[in-house]
C-alpha cells in the first residue's frame, strides 16, 4: 500500500526460523508457525517491547519451528502517537480488509492475506485506549465448541491460561477485530491486554515475555518454559462497560485487578464547583479490568470495565461480545 507521496508504508516484520522448518511441522500439526502483532492500535506499545525482548533472546540454533513477528502493525498510526489509522478510522474494526476499500480496509488485507493467513497460532498484543487503565488480561472464546482441541491439543483456555494473566475474559470477538478475522480463517488466536497507551510498564511486559516462553515451551518450539509467575487468574464469563449518565469531573475509586462487593461505590461525578451530581456502584461482586482515568467526562463515558467473575457449574456463554 502506498502514501502520499507515492512511496511504499513499510511494515516491520521479523521472522525467526528454527532448525525445524516451519512449514514442514505444520502438516504434522505439532510445530506451529506462530505469529506475534502489536500496535494495532498506534499508541498501544507495551506489546512492541514485549516483541523486542523475545525476539532479542530467541536461539534459532535452538527454536522448532518459526516465529513471525510485527511489532508495530499500525505503522501511520504509531508515527502520530494515536490510536487510529492514517483514514482516522481503528483498524481494528476494518479486518478482513478490502483490496478495493478505504486506507484501512486496503491495509487490512494486505496484512490478513500476505502474512496472517500464513499462521496457525497469533497472539495479539494491545493495551488500553488513551484515557483509560488496563490490569494484565487476556480475551479470548472459551465456549466448549471453541475449546475443542485444535494444533497440538491447545486450545484457546489452554493459552490464555500460559500467558499467565492476573484476569481472562470469555469474549467471541467483535466484528472487524484482527482476532475475529484470524479466528475464521482457522487461525488459533488470543488478545492480550498489557497495561496502558503510549508507554512503557516493565511489570507487565515481563509478565507478557515469561507468557510468551510458556506458549512456546507448551506447542514445543523452545525447550524451557518461561518464570513462573504464580498467578493464578480470575475466569470472568463475561464483561461489559459502566458508563456516565451525566458529564463532569469523574473520579474512579478502585484499582484495576480488584474485586468490588455489589453496591460498592464505583465512581462519582462533580459537576465543575465540586458538587457531586452522580454516583455509580457495583452491580454485583466482580472485578475491575479496566477504567477510566481521564478525569474529563461527557454524558456517555466510559467508567469502569466490570468482570463477572465465572460460575464453574455453570458453561460460559456461546455469544459474549462487548465494545473495547
Amino acid at each position: 500500500m502506498k502514501q502520499g507521496l507515492s512511496e511504499w508504508i513499510r511494515v516491520p516484520l521479523i521472522v525467526a526460523r528454527g532448525i525445524n522448518n516451519g512449514y514442514e511441522s505444520i502438516i504434522q500439526m505439532n510445530r506451529p508457525t506462530l505469529g506475534l502483532t502489536a500496535a494495532v492500535h498506534g499508541n498501544e506499545l507495551n506489546g512492541v517491547f514485549c516483541i523486542h525482548r523475545l525476539m532479542a533472546e530467541i536461539d534459532c540454533e535452538n527454536l522448532n519451528g518459526t516465529i513471525v513477528a510485527i511489532p508495530c502493525v499500525n505503522v501511520p498510526g504509531y508515527l502520530a502517537y494515536t490510536r487510529e489509522f492514517i483514514d482516522k478510522r481503528d483498524l481494528n474494526r476494518e479486518f478482513p480488509g478490502n483490496e478495493m476499500g478505504m486506507p484501512s480496509q486496503i491495509y487490512a488485507y494486505h496484512l490478513m492475506t500476505k502474512i496472517v493467513s500464513h499462521l496457525n497460532v497469533l497472539i495479539d498484543l494491545h493495551t488500553a485506549s488513551f484515557g483509560r487503565m488496563n490490569s494484565f488480561y487476556v480475551r479470548a472464546n472459551l465456549h466448549d465448541e471453541a475449546v475443542s482441541h485444535v494444533n497440538n491439543s491447545l486450545a484457546f483456555f489452554k493459552m490464555a491460561k500460559l500467558m499467565c494473566p492476573q484476569i481472562i475474559l470469555h469474549n467471541n470477538g467483535q466484528d472487524g477485530t484482527l482476532r475475529e478475522a484470524a479466528s475464521t480463517r482457522g487461525v488459533k488466536v488470543i488478545t492480550v491486554e498489557i497495561g496502558n497507551p503510549q508507554t512503557i510498564q516493565k511489570t507487565y511486559t515481563s509478565w507478557c515475555y515469561s507468557g510468551l516462553l510458556n506458549i512456546l515451551h507448551y506447542f514445543g518450539m523452545r525447550s524451557h518454559p518461561g518464570k513462573d509467575l504464580n498467578h493464578q487468574p480470575i475466569i470472568c464469563s463475561h464483561g461489559y462497560w459502566m458508563y456516565t449518565r451525566t458529564g463532569g469531573v469523574l473520579e474512579v475509586y478502585p484499582k484495576v485487578s480488584v474485586f468490588v462487593d455489589k453496591g460498592e461505590l464505583i465512581a462519582t461525578i462533580r459537576d465543575i464547583f465540586g458538587n457531586i451530581v452522580d454516583e455509580y456502584y457495583a452491580p454485583c461482586k466482580s472485578i475491575i479490568i479496566g477504567k477510566s482515568s481521564n478525569p474529563v467526562a461527557m454524558s456517555g463515558d466510559r467508567i469502569a470495565h466490570i468482570g463477572f467473575i465465572h460460575d464453574k457449574n455453570q458453561p460460559f456463554p456461546l455469544f459474549a461480545k462487548e465494545e473495547y
